[in-house]
């Protein structure tokens, strides 16, 4: 199916969100279609995997919107690079809002889809966003728990130090969300699985974009640190739910936060898809497991918007 592309804005938090709108041919002669908001992962941007599969899934009839986090990427926001887990939720309900303002989408018929941070995110804004009436979640992880795992307590002393220092006139610190090159990775010697594919997607040409280079405003650290993506799933997370991981496991976690997942949603419909052979990052962009991927969701959204 043919699918225009079109680059268009929404406002969140007093914001401008760039955003690319999927709609699939003849949808605004149809008229109530059925839409999902496509979230992107940490460090990521709206041209990279979100947008892979929003096309996909605009190529299979749903009118798809994918956009920049706030404060990244082509939207409006300072700090930038700053990674706030109340604003990428709060980014998600605007995009629903602006769904709902385009007269050819079904505001009953409206789903989420997350990749990796962003299926943590989806899955978050979703619990109290009831527009949303179906979450799909690839590769996902709960951002929070992997910030938890590496000595928090320090981290969070660091910030504040940081925090003072700016007060006092200290350039704004930004650091990396991983290593710049195969090369400063290897010389640091890290050699993790999920760590080396990570460099390989976002650093080179595979996947690399100007919308995603790499820097984290160092004292928004604090907020991802006390972020649980899944608090309260037990109790408002009761739409349908569609996880896909990938069976080979890695440091970053998306298997374990998948099974997590599946195992506390209070969802009545719910489902969880292991692709083996795959790793997270395969998830991303390889053709075979995305493709695998996009058919089960595909059947899933036919089935619940």
């Amino acid at each position: 199916m043919t699918v225009t592309k079109r680059n268009v804005k929404f406002h969140a938090h007093g914001l401008q969100i760039a955003a690319i709108l999927n709609v699939p041919e003849l949808a605004e002669d149809k008229k109530q279609n059925p839409a999902i908001v496509c979230v992107h992962p940490g460090s990521s941007c709206k041209e990279q995997t979100a947008g892979i599969y929003a096309e996909k899934l605009a190529e299979l009839g749903y009118v798809t919107i994918v956009f920049d986090a706030s404060y990244q990427g082509e939207s409006d926001g300072e700090p930038r690079y700053a990674e706030y887990p109340a604003s990428r939720v709060e980014d998600i309900r605007s995009a629903v809002d602006y769904l709902t303002t385009l007269d050819y989408v079904d505001e009953d018929r409206i789903g989420v889809l997350g990749i990796c941070a962003g299926g943590g995110y989806a899955v978050n804004a979703s619990m109290t966003e009831r527009r949303i009436k179906a979450v799909g979640a690839v590769s996902v992880a709960n951002i929070g728990r992997g910030y938890r795992e590496n000595d928090p307590i320090n981290m969070l002393e660091q910030v504040a130090l940081q925090r003072t220092a700016e007060a006092r006139g200290a350039e704004p610190l930004v650091v990396q969300w991983i290593p710049n090159s195969h090369a400063e990775r290897e010389e640091a010697g890290m050699t993790e699985l999920d760590l080396v594919q990570a460099v390989d997607y976002y650093r080179t040409p595979r996947g690399q974009s100007p919308n995603a280079p790499n820097k984290l405003k160092f004292t928004s650290v604090d907020s991802i640190i006390a972020f649980d993506a899944f608090h309260l799933a037990e109790t408002l997370l009761t739409q349908p739910l569609q996880i896909i991981v990938g069976g080979v496991q890695g440091a970053f976690g998306s298997y374990k936060d998948g099974h997590e997942l599946y195992n506390r949603a209070a969802s009545e419909k719910k489902d969880l898809f292991v692709i083996e052979g795959a790793s997270h990052y395969d998830l991303y962009d390889r053709p075979e497991p995305v493709n695998k991927a996009v058919e089960k969701l595909g059947a899933f959204y036919k089935e619940n918007l």
